[in-house]
């Protein structure tokens, strides 16, 4: 194994390497109106490039800071996102962005590597990663999350290049950053709509109290 993936493999079983605390949003099930401030930096240009799904010119925007190793955020993929997407996505009421809050190393780790696999495959491979999470988010999880990524063609030479993308790895941290410092997320999954921050796992009754007024 090259010595900066081995370095990799030990840091993504550290807890909080890098500043990244293993945080939960679990606990948390506030909705707080945005400030001005806050709806400017959500609007913002981010370290990283919005991957949109749904209509462009859809009247309501939702937006998710996840992490690929949160149990919560994968619960949200599995269980509430396949309905919230029928119901606003694929009827052009809503459109949905995901941004990166690694809450560790091998969430960011896995974060780039869907990053790499393309933006029109990006989401694509996020949502594999969230539904096979209790098979690669264990010990010793880089032939694991290698597989994975094997699953959606990459090739093992550019797994090896993206984790070794420095560029990259710096602009999944300040995206997480940036979310941190400008917008308050402090868990995940926290959510974005209609003008509110909304943490933890909810319903779809809860995202429709919400987004119906919006989405009209």
């Amino acid at each position: 194994m090259p010595e900066a993936l081995r370095a990799l493999r030990v840091a993504v079983l550290s807890a909080g390497a890098l500043g990244l605390l293993p945080l939960s949003g679990a606990a948390l099930a506030a909705t707080d109106a945005l400030t001005p401030a806050e709806t400017a930096a959500l609007a913002a240009p981010q370290a990283l490039p919005d991957i949109v799904e749904g209509k462009a010119d859809a009247p309501a925007t939702i937006i998710e800071y996840a992490s690929m190793t949160c149990s919560h955020c994968a619960a949200f993929h599995k269980e509430v996102w396949p309905a919230l997407k029928a119901k606003y996505l694929d009827t052009g009421k809503a459109k949905f962005v995901l941004r990166e809050y690694p809450l560790d190393r091998l969430a960011l780790a896995a974060f780039m590597l869907a990053r790499c696999s393309g933006p029109e495959k990006r989401d694509a491979v996020v949502d594999r990663l969230f539904d096979h999470q209790a098979e690669w988010a264990v010990d010793n999880p880089l032939p694991k999350l290698r597989e994975q990524l094997a699953a959606v063609g990459m090739t093992g030479a550019d797994f090896d290049a993206c984790l070794k993308n420095q560029t990259l790895f710096e602009a999944v941290k300040a995206e997480r950053e940036t979310a941190s410092s400008k917008l308050g997320v402090d868990s995940t999954p926290t959510f974005f709509l209609a003008g509110k921050r909304l943490a933890g796992e909810h319903s779809l009754d809860k995202f429709d109290e919400i987004l119906s007024p919006a989405a009209k």
